[in-house]
């Protein structure tokens, strides 16, 4: 079953239109704040009860909101209203700048060797000397660039010969550590060698003169 449409019209009991009016203005602010959300929407609400209080919503601030509403009206009301003289000037320097737009356009045609039909030979003149001057203008633009990255090069070929120098003479210091380290470790294995040599050939002399005593051979005196 259908449901039936509610009539709108206003309500009699104080009490129940008051009620009415909170739920209302809470659902509306609430309805307001989702479309602010959902659309990145700036949105702004007066309301004035029936007692003549204020109550409003704005998702930024309202003042900043109203000033573009009032600045949107008045440009509605220029539009359809008589133009004023601050608009008469505007239109003015509108028509003067794409007049100075065009003006430059052909030229930078006429630069590029285009639309040249119709100079005469004191305007072709003319336009060969700007463009000397500005090739002139560009050459030194270029040689201004070229010595720049010349000097920049050079700064860094610089930096990597110190740096060069450096590692040379680390792998020179490296070097004479490592033959030093070897020389000390033969030296003192060489050391160790002639010790262990002398301690097992003194016994041998020990044992050669006990011999020497038991055979009973002559006493050279």
């Amino acid at each position: 079953m259908a449901r039936e449409k509610r009539r709108i019209k206003k309500i009699d009991n104080i009490t129940a239109r008051q009620v009415t009016f909170s739920k209302r203005r809470r659902g509306i602010f609430k309805k307001a704040d989702e479309l602010s959300v959902l659309c990145d929407a700036d949105v702004a609400l007066i309301i004035f009860s029936a007692t003549g209080k204020l109550f409003e919503f704005s998702s930024s601030r309202m003042r900043d909101i109203l000033g573009r509403y009032n600045l949107h009206a008045s440009n509605i009301n220029k539009v359809m209203g008589q133009p004023s003289p601050c608009h008469q000037v505007e239109d003015c320097n509108l028509s003067r700048l794409s007049q100075e737009v065009e003006d430059k356009t052909k030229q930078l045609r006429k630069l590029r060797g285009e639309d040249l039909e119709g100079l005469n030979l004191e305007e072709l003149q003319r336009l060969e000397k700007l463009l000397e001057s500005g090739l002139t203008r560009v050459s030194e633009k270029k040689g201004e660039f070229l010595m720049s990255q010349i000097s920049s090069l050079e700064k860094r070929g610089s930096e990597l010969v110190d740096e060069n120098k450096k590692l040379r003479e680390r792998v020179v210091t490296l070097e004479m550590a490592k033959t030093m380290a070897l020389k000390e470790s033969v030296e003192t294995e060489s050391a160790t060698t002639n010790v262990s040599s002398y301690e097992s050939g003194a016994p041998l002399e020990d044992d050669f003169s006990d011999t020497s005593l038991k055979l009973g051979l002559p006493s050279w005196e």
